[in-house]
């Protein structure tokens, strides 16, 4: 016996369905979800929230000729599931499979390619303003979480709209949550506005009793609308949202598609910018998720009758969080600073313990690294842990505020390299070469949890300026015996004739595999272990070059302005005669899946590099 899922090839078989059956279908989605994301990992709490508001959006309106900009992207799988991607759903996050965000390349469903937070908006006006343009009147909306109201981005978009007056449908998802609470002034806004929810009630009112007059043609129905919104801004108090120049309606409960069906057609009518303030429950229908949504945001495999994960080894980010404990106790000058992730970085417990010196600015990278820096400019010793990733969106902040003023900012880079299945968006590989030619940055790369303890510590103690300390996500050490780190450029690995491998961080684990099998080969493998990145060690490099005659380097950034280049141009500069390949991440996008997959794609792996190696061989 079928169900009604699988009935539902594209948005339009939704239109065939009544209330009573679109209630039935969120219920199959919600059992889909569960099952499905137990065995692939992902992000599951935020799509469980927003079943019956993507229900909705997609039986009003008509996709793909509509067009929907998901924010971050990661609540995006019921529209998969809703677009023609049932069949692959079980492929999700996995290499060669579906993507956990949307793509462009992957449906004609998916409008806008998304993956960091606060972007939507910005991208919907420019495909609102393209319809313009192009003489279109198809909708265009944008659904955002108020966690994505933290980043100020959001506000550069609403203010543009609001003032233009372009026609946008904006749905903001409220939870309550981003990964974890949210803060600041505009959370306490939405905490005012769920409180009233007379709001959109009265608006009906209003609306149903003018809608009873018999008009006379369209300058009396113009006139009607001007003294239904006076009528409106004299009993109803106004919103930010109003005050932006949007058309407000809400809160709407989140799990009532009757109502959501209601807001989204009268949203349609109105030809300006309209947002939609739409209540949902993070993890609604599994108890696990809704008791525990943090945990649930981003998951892997767990049992589904339980809620409960597979035991996990420490990660670096647990182990920064301890080490920045014992730090903070022993020097009551360190501060932290975390953009709304301070479970995934590690902070938790430093929040707990010193409430005074932790800052959770939001999803406001900007913000945070220039805050960062008037601690710093203050006298105190900022740190602030970021994902890779997300360290892109403060680069200016970075080279402007920090570097430039040499300034004592510590950056602790979690997710450093290639991070595995959250794919694209996501991917590590670009901080080294941004970093690289900031002046007075200077970058350290641990290879263990010792050694990660011991840069940290010397980042507080004896670095003067700004200093990043890139790690990998997960838990990958080196097992090879290494002294204590105290500020040393490099130190050599292993002793060989025959090659020289020049590596850092997680791709020293790489190189040791390569260097034992070509053992194999007969071949004696010198590795020469990076623990600055910047500065290089050059004396060590050309030393490792000249001993050798053929260099290997190996390193999990993006190959332009990586460590490679910046080797190459220091053995050209310096006249060093020896063969050299690089081995880095291509300069392309890298998609999801496992780390080991992603490593063999990019020619990282141990078995691609006995390959090149056996070559020079020949």
């Amino acid at each position: 016996m079928g169900t009604l899922l699988d009935g539902i090839k594209s948005p339009a078989d939704l239109k065939k369905l009544n209330i009573g059956e679109l209630n039935d279908l969120c219920a199959e989605i919600r059992g889909v979800l569960i099952d499905s994301v137990s065995r692939t990992g992902g992000h599951l709490a935020s799509n469980l929230g927003v079943v019956e508001l993507t229900v909705a959006i997609h039986t009003v309106f008509n996709m793909p000729r509509d067009k929907i900009i998901f924010d971050v992207g990661h609540q995006s799988y019921v529209h998969k599931l809703l677009t023609g991607r049932m069949s692959k759903f079980h492929t999700l996050r996995q290499y060669g499979g579906l993507s956990g965000f949307p793509k462009r390349a992957e449906s004609e469903y998916d409008a806008f390619n998304t993956g960091h937070s606060s972007t939507s908006i910005s991208a919907a006006l420019g495909l609102a303003r393209a319809r313009d343009l192009s003489g279109g009147d198809h909708n265009v909306l944008a659904l955002f979480g108020d966690g994505a109201l933290t980043g100020g981005m959001m506000y550069e978009a609403m203010n543009d709209a609001g003032h233009a007056k372009t026609p946008l449908i904006l749905i903001l998802n409220d939870n309550n949550m981003s990964i974890a609470k949210n803060v600041g002034a505009v959370s306490r806004h939405l905490r005012r506005l769920r409180v009233s929810p007379h709001y959109f009630k009265s608006k009906q009112v209003v609306e149903g009793v003018l809608n009873h007059i018999p008009l006379a043609g369209k300058p009396i129905a113009r006139m009607i609308r001007k003294i239904k919104r006076r009528i409106r801004r004299l009993v109803i108090p106004t919103t930010m949202f109003d005050d932006l120049g949007f058309t407000y309606i809400g809160p709407v409960d989140g799990h009532n598609i009757e109502a959501l069906i209601a807001c989204f057609e009268y949203s349609k009518l109105e030809k300006k910018p309209v947002l939609i303030h739409v209540m949902t429950k993070k993890g609604k229908g599994y108890p696990p998720a809704e008791s525990n949504p943090e945990k649930f945001h981003g998951i892997g495999e767990f049992d589904v009758r339980t809620g409960k994960t597979p035991p996990s080894k420490e990660s670096y980010s647990d182990r920064f969080g301890r080490t920045m404990l014992k730090l903070a106790a022993q020097n009551d000058k360190i501060i932290a600073v975390t953009g709304a992730m301070p479970s995934g970085t590690g902070l938790e417990a430093f929040a707990a313990k010193f409430p005074k010196r932790f800052f959770d600015v939001g999803i406001a990278e900007q913000h945070g690294v220039t805050m960062s820096a008037g601690l710093a400019a203050g006298g105190y010793i900022p740190v602030i842990p970021l994902y890779s990733s997300f360290m892109q969106r403060a680069y200016d902040q970075v080279l402007h505020d920090v570097c430039l003023q040499d300034l004592h900012v510590i950056f602790p880079i979690d997710r450093a390299g290639i991070v595995g299945r959250d794919g694209e968006t996501h991917q590590g590989i670009y901080d080294v070469p941004f970093l690289s030619h900031m002046p007075n940055m200077r970058i350290l790369s641990p290879v263990n949890y010792t050694q990660l303890d011991e840069m940290l510590e010397y980042a507080v103690y004896k670095c003067g300026g700004p200093v990043a300390v890139r790690y990998p996500r997960g838990s990958d050490e080196l097992e090879t015996p290494i002294p204590p780190f105290d500020g040393e450029l490099s130190l050599t690995l292993r002793r060989g004739a025959d090659i020289s491998i020049i590596t850092a961080g997680r791709m020293s684990i790489r190189a040791v595999e390569a260097a034992d099998a070509l053992a194999g080969h007969g071949i004696k493998t010198e590795i020469l272990l990076l623990t600055s990145l910047k500065p290089l060690d050059k004396a060590s490099i050309i030393a490792a070059a000249m001993k050798t005659g053929r260099v290997i380097t190996l390193e999990d950034s993006v190959k332009p302005g990586g460590i490679g280049e910046q080797i190459a141009a220091i053995l050209e500069e310096t006249a060093t005669k020896c063969r050299l390949k690089v081995f880095a991440v291509p300069d392309r996008p890298i998609p999801h899946g496992s780390v080991a997959e992603l490593d063999k794609l990019c020619g990282l792996d141990a078995d691609n590099i006995v390959k090149e190696v056996l070559k020079w061989q020949k």
